[in-house]
């Protein structure tokens, strides 16, 4: 039956390679209208986690944060599956980076640095556009699929040319591995943790939020630099990052102190365009 889900899944991607960015806008806009009007896609988890994150907004105002949501995600999914069909300069002619010296400068030294970002604008195609952009060697984490087939292919085709994918299961044995040359762990790192002892808690969007510290403990006990990678969203499938030092010496720094700088950071990105971080998810589930 696996194989069967990873025919039908092969068969689908192979249509996209043949339908250009034009066509793929007007299938996502129909999806707009499917998700948000149709099906209500967790509605109510969008509309409570924009409402509680600006108290000080209209409902007009958070309606319409929520269409331009659900815009964007359409965007994003027709943007994942047509990943799977695009060679790595198509991607990097869409998601550029735009001041890799800044990172750059650590591995002449020889430093390997993690960088850190949010569920914001597009973050599926890094894994794609990094390697022939950044000095460092591009190593990103994922979760392993259920479907064995399906996960090798993610393996072949989320990552291009010098990038590697590494599972969020062997994290720490990924940071001690010899890569050859100095690398840069790219760590999606607002996700909900899965118990609050595993929490560090910062007000986030207005709200007492627990955290993820995986990528501060990483930068501790290794000292590996940490920076931010900040994604703005120029128009329909056309993104620029720009990287900002969040730390460079971070057993230097006290608990806390860098996890807090990034989820500053990403409020800041948030706040200028709201309508491009994932409302969906059920980021507030836990309690202090």
């Amino acid at each position: 039956m696996d194989y069967l889900t990873y025919l039908v899944f092969r068969a689908f991607i192979f249509l996209f390679r043949f339908i250009p960015f034009r066509l793929l806008f007007g299938f996502a806009d129909l999806l707009f209208y499917v998700f948000y009007y149709l099906v209500g896609y967790r509605k109510k988890v969008v509309y409570e986690n924009l409402r509680h994150s600006f108290p000080g907004k209209s409902e007009m105002e958070i309606s319409r944060i929520a269409k331009g949501f659900y815009h964007h995600f359409a965007d994003m999914l027709i943007e994942s599956l047509k990943a799977f069909t695009m060679k790595e300069q198509a991607v990097v002619k869409r998601y550029k980076f735009q001041n890799t010296a800044v990172v750059d400068d650590f591995y002449l030294k020889g430093r390997p640095v993690i960088i850190v970002a949010g569920h914001y604008g597009n973050w599926e195609w890094a894994g794609i556009a990094a390697g022939s952009q950044m000095l460092h060697k591009p190593v990103g984490f994922y979760k392993p699929l259920s479907n064995i087939h399906i996960d090798r292919y993610i393996q072949r085709t989320r990552v291009q040319g010098r990038s590697k994918l590494a599972s969020i299961v062997k994290t720490a044995e990924t940071f001690k591995t010899n890569w050859g040359e100095p690398a840069a762990f790219y760590m999606v790192a607002d996700q909900s943790p899965s118990s609050p002892r595993l929490a560090y808690w910062v007000n986030f969007l207005n709200q007492d939020t627990a955290v993820l510290h995986g990528p501060e403990k990483y930068a501790r006990v290794h000292n590996f630099p940490v920076a931010f990678v900040k994604v703005v969203k120029i128009k329909r499938c056309e993104y620029t990052l720009e990287f900002i030092i969040l730390e460079p010496e971070p057993n230097k720094t006290k608990t806390g102190e860098i996890t807090s700088r990034f989820m500053q950071m990403l409020e800041e990105e948030i706040m200028e365009k709201p309508e491009y971080y994932l409302w969906s998810h059920r980021r507030w589930k836990l309690k202090r």
